[in-house]
């Protein structure tokens, strides 16, 4: 779903900007009240993992390919506002080190996936937990790809394409794409309720201190995941087009994408290894080493950011 340069007009994007700097900046102020210290390199390696996995096309029926948006399995781990952070951490750098979403279209990914995705799940999260975990989980995760579909389609529309006929489009492939995104976010949560929630309160049933070597071990564990997942499985994925693609080419304004920067890493490769697996698996790994870094360096500027304004403030 990751908007090219070209797809959006220049009263569309700016206009997304600015509402995902507002956003963002809402984030930034939001995880001052639940940003656990001990927890950034959790959520470093759980953007990492996210990374990892949205490489991971899985075909739909049709001739088209899906892939995990991860906004309501960061929520569900981290809350709404980390995860907002936490995807907009990767499209950065799926963006501009991968070229994976336009320049000038980053602001509209940001809102459509970062904000509008894990929020919107997390809210239905949130209204179905009391029918249980796993449909909440599953639903939540299914409708944040539905609505971030209809979101990026109302963006096209404004930006020229008509609304009749690009979301009946976008809905019918991505009402498929969310069925995949709800099964492979309820299987990552159960598995780590099972495996590592000591270390993920949100998924404790009661309250507990974290050990520290529990914690280092669980870091460990789910960043060799992601480094398998990227190095070993991405080179499997599916070669359809994306359901936003699958659109693109059925309406007839595929022809509007345009690049703006260039990477030797564009499109998932690797310099003299283009279209060869082991150039996917060496960006996958690359990438997922990158996220990393980029997640746990944004939290933790965060973290020091909120620490010196806790210090600076007067008491009275």
């Amino acid at each position: 779903m990751h908007i090219p340069d070209g797809f959006l007009d220049s009263k569309t994007w700016i206009t997304c900007a600015a509402l995902s700097a507002g956003g963002i900046g809402l984030a930034l102020k939001r995880t001052k009240e639940e940003l656990d210290e001990r927890q950034i390199p959790l959520i470093g390696v759980m953007a990492a993992f996210v990374f990892a996995a949205q490489m991971i096309n899985f075909p739909i029926p049709g001739g088209t390919s899906g892939h995990l948006i991860g906004g309501v399995l960061s929520a569900v781990l981290f809350g709404p506002w980390v995860a907002a952070l936490i995807m907009a951490t990767i499209l950065g750098i799926q963006c501009f080190i991968f070229v994976d979403g336009g320049v000038t279209a980053l602001g509209a990914n940001v809102l459509n996936m970062a904000i509008i995705a894990p929020l919107g799940g997390y809210a239905v999260f949130r209204a179905m937990k009391p029918f249980g975990l796993v449909p909440a989980v599953f639903v939540a995760s299914w409708f944040s790809v539905f609505v971030a579909a209809a979101a990026c389609a109302v963006e096209l529309a404004l930006s020229g394409i008509p609304l009749l006929v690009v979301l009946p489009a976008m809905a019918f492939w991505h009402i498929i794409i969310g069925l995949g995104e709800g099964l492979i976010t309820t299987a990552v949560v159960l598995y780590l309720i099972k495996a590592h929630s000591d270390i993920l309160p949100r998924l404790a049933e009661e309250a507990k201190p974290v050990a520290n070597q529990a914690l280092k071990r669980g870091v460990i564990v789910m960043l060799a995941v992601s480094l398998i997942v990227a190095g070993f499985l991405s080179p499997f994925a599916s070669p359809s087009p994306d359901g936003l693609e699958r659109v693109a080419e059925d309406k007839g304004f595929l022809e509007r994408g345009v690049a703006l920067i260039a990477s030797p890493f564009e499109d998932y490769t690797f310099p003299g290894l283009a279209e060869h697996p082991v150039g996917t698996a060496a960006a996958g790994i690359i990438g997922t080493v990158l996220t990393f870094l980029a997640g746990y360096a944004v939290f933790r500027v965060q973290r020091r950011k909120n620490q010196k304004q806790d210090h600076s403030t007067p008491l009275h």
